[in-house]
This record gives structure tokens, C-alpha cells and sequence, in this order.
């Protein structure tokens, strides 16, 4: 099975880039007199807010920043490789762009650049010519080979704000006569990866649309060449499981928003498609259940037939939060996911995950199963994406989560760029 990674926390309290608490009651009104509208949801217009309230809102800002600062001195930056540059560098250079985008203070983007610069220096130039950050184990997965390999889930992670800032940057002309040459840079770098990755045969189209999977083939350490699985680097491989196909698919969505390139939109509506045909709902039709993973082509099956990976609702509930996150990320984007989608999405969270307890909120598995001792505080969690779509599920965060956490080391500031603040200025 897919190896645990403790640092899942973080997602479980990321927000969406915009929302619609008026719109949710249009939605549902609409669905009830006409029946469920069945075309993907057009682009998400910036709607009216109800504003957070403004004495929380500097106490989570204070918090938030006294603690970025302090635990960003462990400098992941400048040591990790492979899958952590997301997992334990991503989550600080999110916090550094949303608190750009909350605050207007430029010492932000001062230090996403140096973390950006810290890691970007310490890649290796690979025998096809693309730089990667690689590590042993790096495909982080029993399912393939412990090869030495670089990770595109980590790099996708990790360049998703840099792409953002740079996006920001450009589009602002005082930013851009300090930080300019950093942001085409940044644009520059992630859309080689791009390329390397699409080059290494790690995408694949299949019947619903198209999925990125983990390459067959790693470095030699001995020879720093390939192994002998390069050559079958178009036939072979293992799918990524959904959270991952999201994360990357919201990397690459945020490369359109910046570059226009249609490319990268079409790959991100490609694998939400394949999201969207995996969604089963239950007997009564009210409510969505998925698999963590599900194969898609022979390269997920042994020679002797039997699958690579189990099929099933996986128990930790933090990987069903990323999820969420990439549905409402498609859905903003007019892709693929309708009005009755996410109306489906919050009754799955709220009315039949959540234990109705505001204070203290917990969260059953998506499936209702058993809790796994392994994750037996995480079975379900509240999918902050949904959360400016529906009033309860607001609540619910608002009085529960720590600005002052892990988690919160992105979501905070992203939360009160979106509810408290007006855009930035680039003072």
C-alpha cells in the first residue's frame, strides 16, 4: 500500500481560491424546481463574502505569523528531496504566498524566493538533460521498485506557489521591476518539469480522459544512468492514487491561470474526468464515496494478472480532503464538475461525516467503515474546500481550526486573504 506520510495534516485545512455562500441557496433551489443541472459549473465569479470576524482575524494572523517564522528556521528547504519538497517544503512556500496575498507585505515573497532559491540550487542535472531533486525510495510507493528517483508529486507541490507568486509578480508593476527576472525564472523552471515528466512517459491516456503515472525506471547510483526500466518508460508504470493525481492537477491548472498555455488545462480536465467517473453515490443518492485508488491500464497489474495495489476507501481521511480541494479547484475553473456535484460533495461531509458537535468536530470515513488504529483521529475530516460553500461547514472551521498548527501554516493566511483582507498592493 502506499507508504503513510504523517504530513497529510496540513491539507486537512486548506482552502479554495474563491466560494459562494448565496449561490449555494440558488443551487439548491434551482436543482429542486428544474432537477440537477448536468453541465460542468461556468468559472466562479468573486462573490460578496460575509467577512470574518475582525478581532479573530488579527489574533489568527498574529499566531500564524509568529509561527511560520519560528518553524521555517528548521530550513526543509535547504535538505529535503523527492516527495518531502511537498509534503515538508510545499506547506511553507503556501504560507508565504497566501500571506502575500493577505497582508500586501512584500518580506513574504522575500522569503518564498529564498526558500524557492534553496531548493532550486540543489538539483541534479539527470541523464536526459532535466533537473531533479532525486532521492532512494523516491517513488514513495511499495508498488514500484525502490528506485532513486526525483518525484513529480513533490516538485508539482512545491512549484504550485512559486508558479502563483510568479503569476502575481508579472501582474503588478511594481513587483515586477523587483522581482521580475525571479518570477520568469520560477515560470521557466516549472514548465521544464512539466516537460520532463511528459517526455519520461509518465502521462497516459485512457477511456475517461488521462492519468500521470510513477515511471518504471530510476537512477543507477554506481553509473548516475538509467536502469533498465527506461526503455519501457511508455508501456510500464504505476498510477498515482487520486490525492496525487489532484495535487499535480492543481499545479498544472495554476500554469494555465499564469501562462495561458491550453496545454496544461487540458491535462487537469483530463485526469478530473477520470475523478469524476470514479465517484460512486450511495443507495439513496445522496451522498459521493470514492476509492484512494483504482487501476487504470495493464501497467497496473503483476505478470501473474493480480493488481499492484489494493482497491478500496483508504482510512485515513485526510487524503479524501485533498480530493475535495482538487473537485472545487476544477469546479472554480469550470471543469467538469457541476452546482450538483459540490451540493453532493458538502452533504457527504456535513450531513452524514460529521458528528453535528461544532466544538470538537470529528469526522467518520467517507464510507462509514471502522476507524483504523492507525489514523483513529483522522478517519474523516472536514474538507476545507467545501467551506465557503456552505455556512455549517464555516462554523465548524471557524471553531475549530489552529491558525497556530501545521495545517495552518497555509491555510490561515489563505483563509484571511479570502475573508478579511483586500488585495494586496505590493507594498
Amino acid at each position: 500500500m502506499q507508504k503513510s506520510v504523517p504530513y497529510l495534516r496540513v491539507f486537512a485545512a486548506r482552502l479554495p481560491r474563491v466560494g459562494a455562500l448565496l449561490w449555494l441557496c440558488i443551487v439548491v433551489a434551482a436543482i429542486a424546481k428544474n432537477g440537477p443541472d448536468t453541465r460542468p459549473a461556468p468559472p466562479a465569479s468573486q462573490p460578496a463574502l460575509v467577512k470574518m470576524d475582525e478581532a479573530l482575524a488579527r489574533d489568527w494572523l498574529a499566531r500564524w505569523e509568529k509561527n511560520i517564522i519560528a518553524d521555517s528556521r528548521n530550513r526543509y528547504c535547504d535538505k529535503e528531496m523527492g516527495e518531502e519538497l511537498g509534503w515538508l517544503v510545499s506547506p511553507f512556500q503556501n504560507g508565504f504566498y497566501y500571506g502575500y496575498m493577505a497582508t500586501g507585505e512584500t518580506k513574504w515573497i522575500d522569503r518564498l524566493i529564498d526558500w524557492s532559491d534553496a531548493v532550486i540550487k540543489r538539483g541534479l542535472q539527470e541523464p536526459d538533460g532535466y533537473v531533479g531533486w532525486p532521492k532512494a525510495s523516491g517513488a514513495s510507493t511499495s508498488a514500484m521498485p525502490d528506485f532513486t528517483t526525483d518525484n513529480q508529486l513533490g516538485e508539482a507541490m512545491l512549484l504550485r506557489p512559486m508558479v502563483l507568486m510568479a503569476g502575481q509578480i508579472l501582474k503588478t508593476p511594481s513587483l515586477k521591476d523587483k522581482y521580475g527576472r525571479k518570477a520568469e525564472e520560477y515560470l521557466k523552471l516549472s514548465e521544464q518539469v512539466f516537460e520532463k515528466w511528459d517526455k519520461r512517459g509518465a502521462w497516459r491516456e485512457v477511456k475517461e480522459g488521462g492519468v500521470w503515472v510513477i515511471p518504471p525506471f530510476g537512477l543507477d547510483p554506481k553509473t548516475n544512468q538509467w536502469t533498465s526500466g527506461y526503455d519501457q518508460r511508455n508501456k510500464d508504470g504505476f498510477t498515482l492514487p487520486a490525492n496525487k493525481q489532484n495535487l499535480i492537477a492543481s499545479w498544472l491548472i495554476a500554469m494555465h491561470d499564469v501562462t495561458k498555455q491550453p496545454l496544461y488545462r487540458e491535462r487537469a480536465e483530463k485526469w478530473w474526468r477520470v475523478m469524476k467517473s470514479r465517484m460512486r453515490l450511495s443507495k439513496d443518492g445522496k451522498y459521493f464515496v470514492w476509492n484512494y485508488w483504482d487501476p487504470t491500464g495493464p501497467w497496473d497489474s503483476k505478470p501473474d494478472g493480480s493488481l499492484r495495489h489494493w482497491v478500496g476507501v483508504h482510512p485515513n481521511g485526510g487524503y479524501y480532503s485533498i480530493d475535495a480541494e482538487g473537485i472545487v479547484t476544477a469546479y472554480d475553473h469550470g471543469l467538469v464538475f457541476t452546482k450538483e456535484d459540490i451540493v453532493r460533495l458538502i452533504a457527504t461531509n456535513r450531513d452524514f461525516m460529521w458528528d453535528k458537535q461544532v466544538q470538537g468536530a470529528k469526522f467518520q470515513r467517507i464510507d462509514g467503515g471502522e476507524p483504523d488504529p492507525r489514523w483513529a483521529k483522522s478517519p474523516g475530516v472536514l474538507w476545507a474546500a467545501l467551506v465557503p460553500y456552505d455556512p455549517t461547514l464555516r462554523k465548524v472551521f471557524e471553531a475549530n481550526h489552529d491558525p497556530a498548527g501545521w495545517g495552518g501554516l497555509g491555510a490561515t493566511p489563505q483563509w484571511l486573504a479570502r475573508f478579511t483582507i483586500s488585495a494586496p498592493t505590493g507594498r
